[in-house]
């Protein structure tokens, strides 16, 4: 049987001064020092938690209230460059926030130990000092839990945080099939770091997208990674969840009459997107069922625009399909792109579209799937959570 190394790690590293505080038994001097070890490691993981959320509501999103505020008191040529290289928020803004907010966490935490937690050391210590060493081991490891927790939980952060980053294709899949490390990021790290948007993401989309590319003469498969390379071959043939894209985003005269209703009071072209987008949002559900199918190669289930359109619920895949099949209703130029979105916890297989918006004369990003996540029509952080982009259709 394998085992992940990340869930290795984690298990280790939550053990580790459990162990320690049995061997070595309780001692005052060694829980203080162990105490501003844990401070420390509370105070670190307290800044990442204030500097994540706050640098985002200032850098990326700030549309509205004090966050906005503050952004518009940046010089503009500093705000601009900001836009452009998204990266520069987590690898440069972010640690300089999280490090201010961490002396003076750190700080308020060496006040209480003074006075609270010091103290009352002393007088456990006396306590013990009678007591036989079974027992003074067992109080070692109690007094150890809260250290191993927080170090778990650091770790936690780190890797998120290099998730997010994509450091490692490989380390992506480690924490994909790690389960302690999936349980601790949906119930310790997104609430409290990406608020409603990331509590909604590990929910919404998994890694239930698979795209198979077979020569129709000789049945051969090839890599998802030749994609575009070989979509404008002769005799390939593209399956993205066992359908073809021809299959996917056929549409119907219904599916037709709603979307042209739906966009029919939009005075321009980004108002109607943005109804259809409106619309697939607040009416299609996420199909977990299917997608458990789909993540076990099982692919006898319907895919596409028009069974989603009546089952009102679908995958990534079938948003998209549904998208592109209301887009062309309404003689909107639409694209079908494939690539990998970031649900919180680690990078996955996913599908979103692109609208062309003539009064921008530009392609925007737009996600269905991700609506109940927060706003992801022509949003300012869809580059922070989606990459590796690929049209696989346009009309």
């Amino acid at each position: 049987m394998k085992v992940n190394p990340i869930t290795l790690m984690i298990v280790i590293i939550f053990l580790y001064p459990i162990i320690k505080g049995f061997l070595f038994k309780f001692s005052s001097n060694d829980l203080k020092l162990d105490i501003d070890d844990v401070s420390r490691n509370i105070s670190f993981i307290i800044s990442l938690i204030i500097g994540i959320y706050f640098g985002k509501k200032i850098f990326i999103q700030h549309d509205q209230g004090i966050y906005e505020k503050i952004y518009n008191l940046i010089p503009q040529n500093f705000t601009q460059y900001f836009e452009n290289n998204n990266f520069i928020v987590y690898a440069v803004l972010l640690p300089i926030l999280i490090f201010i907010c961490y002396r003076i966490i750190k700080l308020l935490f060496n006040l209480v130990n003074c006075i609270t937690f010091y103290p009352a050391i002393d007088s456990i210590d006396r306590f013990l000092r009678p007591k036989g060493n079974m027992f003074k081991r067992i109080a070692g490891m109690v007094f150890q839990l809260p250290k191993a927790v927080c170090y778990v939980l650091l770790v936690i952060f780190v890797l998120n945080i290099m998730s997010i980053l994509n450091v490692s294709p490989k380390l992506s899949t480690y924490l994909e099939n790690s389960k302690p490390y999936n349980s601790i990021c949906k119930e310790v790290v997104i609430p409290v770091t990406n608020s409603t948007i990331a509590k909604q993401l590990p929910n919404v989309i998994n890694n239930s997208f698979k795209i198979v590319i077979r020569n129709a003469n000789s049945n051969e498969t090839k890599s998802v990674d030749q994609l575009d390379r070989v979509k404008n071959e002769a005799n390939t043939v593209i399956y993205y969840n066992g359908v073809t894209l021809d299959e996917g985003v056929k549409s119907n005269s219904e599916i037709n009459s709603l979307a042209r209703a739906l966009a029919s009071e939009g005075s321009n072209t980004n108002e109607r997107a943005d109804m259809l987008y409106n619309w697939i949002g607040t009416n299609i559900s996420y199909d977990h069922e299917k997608a458990n199918k789909v993540l076990n190669n099982e692919f006898n289930v319907k895919s596409g625009a028009i069974p989603t359109f009546y089952s009102k619920k679908g995958i990534c895949f079938d948003y998209s399909c549904l998208y592109v099949a209301m887009a062309r209703a309404n003689n909107i130029k639409v694209r079908l792109i494939t690539g990998e979105g970031f649900n919180g916890i680690s990078w996955v297989s996913h599908a979103w579209n692109q609208v062309y918006i003539p009064e921008k004369s530009k392609w925007i990003n737009v996600d269905t799937t991700f609506y109940k996540g927060g706003d992801y029509f022509d949003s300012r952080r869809f580059q922070l959570d989606h990459k590796d982009a690929q049209i696989a259709g346009e009309w």
